[in-house]
């Protein structure tokens, strides 16, 4: 009798009515209609593919398949897809019209249908179709016994056309491994642009056979030989990616130049007066773009990247160009003069124009940083609008200059992800919608926009952490309609994204422990992790203290390369104070002061631990500081004795110093709130 009522208890679940709330989709789609049923998923479950589309669909739906059958355990029969039309009985239907080109502004729209006895799947090409795909996955539900599928029918496509991420490989080199799975991970959230930042000021990341010196001295042994980047690009393929490679210049050239000073614009720029940069920063080192031999280099180097990436456009960078050795170089400066160049935005734009046949000859469009927008700039380029508040403009202003000016353009700022800021922050980035006065044609410009991962403080160890899940928020900004918004909802949702990237491989929460483990000299972790989920890294580039604390070589295996941002108990906490603000009773204060008992204790084991582990102890301090922040708390909120305020706020404000953890609390909010 007890085994029927579970199995009657088990069929009501499975078939209860789910409700969108309980959905964990990301990116949320255009058109969702949920039904009252559900589709029982069985061990004979299989996948058909019909229409005439790219051979990347049989990889996708094989992934598909693996991926289910690691979730459910249910030893699906289906091995690799290999051809149209070979399970014509399948419960899963895939109908793709044609194959689909990796280029922007292609379709990537699909429909989903669940019903209680099949799934349609149409697309117009296999890229919709893959899309498709990680929406199914992100349906499947279960109960105590079994795993189903609600009944629904979705009709989703982008918002925006361009929906990237761009990693930097030359502050801190990324193998091959970690491009891989971000790529994955990529699909997964359904952006569909890789840019890879492959050289700058601290390494030159890309073979090139014609001049060795350029990985021989500029890359310190890290960089991708050719057929990386081919196995790179198709594998990127493969998952509906585009890949856009970016080589900076004219500036953020020490590396190129480290290899060839004879195009570099200082006045003595024999051998040695460049050098691969270890610290982060702007430098000078910048090429001449007076030296014919600078475009014979850069044709040199043209001749041999383009092929290698399929795509049409081609990144420049551009960007940070200080003009200080154009300006202490005479010859330079005569060119100048001769010219009639006013300043050194006129010399770069010559310089930029200069490379625009020698891309158009490989069929590439030219692609910079906003730096490369002046008036005599062509208007094929698209421009990359990173700058915002920081460097003195409105946030969204350079997109909407570069859309009225006839540029197609791509949007970063608000969505760099190395400065450690909130999900929210990048959420609630409204300068994709702040185009009201665009008309029409000029908003057809904004192509998207790039969460951008900036590597001075990320290595193959961290660099999911800054990446994931933050950046799936971002891919929602730039799929779904711009009225879902709501915080809740995606906190709510990313907890299941966030550990489901794990099933394509990213890192970011089982890398913690092992940075922890270090921390702690392999002891018991447990207070190392309880303090990191209430600690943020210092935010806007502080922690490294103007590009001179950390160098490339520098240990980034330290406590707040444990943390993230979004610290979970913060934000749990910092709910809680709220709901106890609003409503005093009982059980919303004992929420609230669980906390501070918790914190009290960890004190404790951290000091315990750090007895035996020399790292723990720049923590201690901060975390002292809680702990007495804590007990003064307990003493006013259950109001056993008088608190004593002015030395909470004494303890708040020594708690709001930088200290050497290079960590902010990120519950001293929700702390303020309760004074």
């Amino acid at each position: 009798m007890k085994y029927i009522l579970i199995l009657l208890l088990s069929v009501f679940v499975s078939n209860a009515q789910i409700q969108k709330e309980q959905l964990d989709l990301m990116p949320w789609p255009q058109k969702i209609d949920l039904g009252t049923g559900t589709f029982a998923l069985n061990k004979n479950f299989k996948v058909n593919i019909t229409g005439n589309p790219n051979s990347r669909i049989f990889i996708g739906a094989t992934s598909f398949l693996r991926r289910l059958d690691n979730r459910t355990g249910l030893f699906l029969p289906q091995n690799f897809l290999t051809q149209i039309n070979e399970s014509p009985e399948a419960e899963l239907q895939i109908n793709c019209g044609s194959a689909g080109k990796i280029e922007i502004n292609e379709i990537e729209s699909y429909e989903l249908i669940v019903t209680s006895s099949k799934i349609t799947l149409n697309a117009p090409n296999d890229l919709g179709a893959l899309h498709g795909l990680e929406t199914l996955l992100q349906l499947l539900q279960n109960n105590s016994t079994s795993y189903y599928f609600p009944t629904v029918s979705i009709t989703d496509a982008p918002r925006f056309t361009w929906r990237g991420l761009m990693i930097d490989a030359s502050r801190h080199f990324q193998p091959v491994a970690v491009i891989k799975r971000n790529l994955d991970a990529m699909a997964a959230m359904k952006m569909n642009v890789f840019h890879w930042h492959l050289a700058d000021d601290q390494g030159w990341r890309i073979q090139i056979k014609k001049l060795p010196k350029l990985t021989d001295l500029g890359s310190n042994g890290n960089f991708y030989s050719q057929e990386e980047i081919k196995d790179i690009v198709k594998y990127a393929d493969e998952r509906g990616i585009l890949v856009v490679p970016e080589i900076d210049i004219p500036g953020h050239a020490s590396a190129l130049l480290a290899a060839y000073p004879e195009i570099g614009s200082k006045v003595d720029n024999g051998i040695g007066s460049y050098a691969i940069q270890t610290n982060s920063g702007i430098y000078n080192a910048v090429l001449d773009p007076t030296n014919p031999k600078t475009y014979q280099l850069l044709e040199e180097i043209f001749d041999e990247v383009c092929p290698l990436f399929p795509g049409a456009y081609f990144h420049i960078g551009g960007d940070e160009n200080n003009g200080k050795e154009w300006a202490s170089n005479p010859r330079i400066q005569e060119f100048m003069k001769k010219n009639k160049f006013s300043g050194k935005h006129d010399l770069q734009t010559y310089f930029n124009m200069k490379l625009i046949p020698m891309l158009k000859k490989h069929s590439k469009k030219l692609m910079g940083w906003e730096e490369i927008m002046t008036d005599n700039m062509s208007k094929d380029a698209i421009i990359h609008a990173w700058r915002g508040v920081n460097e003195g403009l409105q946030p969204g202003e350079s997109l909407i200059k570069a859309a009225k000016n006839g540029y197609n353009t791509v949007l970063s700022n608000g969505f760099y992800i190395d400065l450690m800021l909130s999900i929210a922050t990048h959420y609630q980035n409204q300068s994709l919608s702040k185009n009201a006065l665009l008309s029409p044609e000029e908003k057809a410009r904004i192509l998207g926009g790039e969460a951008a991962m900036w590597s001075e403080l990320a290595t193959p160890l961290n660099i999911d952490s800054r990446i994931w899940p933050r950046t799936a928020a971002i891919a929602e900004r730039l799929w779904s309609n711009e009225n879902v918004n709501d915080l809740q909802s995606l906190y709510k949702r990313l907890k299941t994204i966030s550990f489901r990237l794990e099933e394509v491989g990213i890192t970011h929460i089982r890398n913690k422990e092992v940075i922890l483990r270090n921390i702690s000299n392999n002891q018991n972790t447990i207070a190392l992790n309880d303090f990191s989920n209430v600690c943020e890294p210092l935010k806007n580039y502080k922690r490294n203290g103007g590009g001179k604390k950390y160098r490339m070589h520098s240990p980034l295996t330290l406590f707040a390369d444990a943390c993230t941002v979004d610290a979970s108990d913060a934000i749990d906490f910092n709910f809680a104070v709220k709901k106890y603000l609003d409503n005093k009773n009982i059980e919303n204060e004992v929420v609230v002061t669980n906390f501070f008992r918790k914190w009290i204790k960890m004190n404790t084991d951290l000091i315990i631990v750090s007895s035996n582990a020399p790292l723990v102890q720049p923590l201690l301090p901060l975390s002292q500081k809680l702990s007495e922040i804590s007990e003064q708390l307990l003493l006013l909120i259950e109001k056993k004795k008088n608190s004593d305020k002015s030395k909470l706020n004494v303890l708040i404000e020594q708690a709001n110093i930088r200290n050497d953890a290079d960590v902010e609390l990120a519950v001293l909010s929700g702390i303020k709130l309760l004074l």
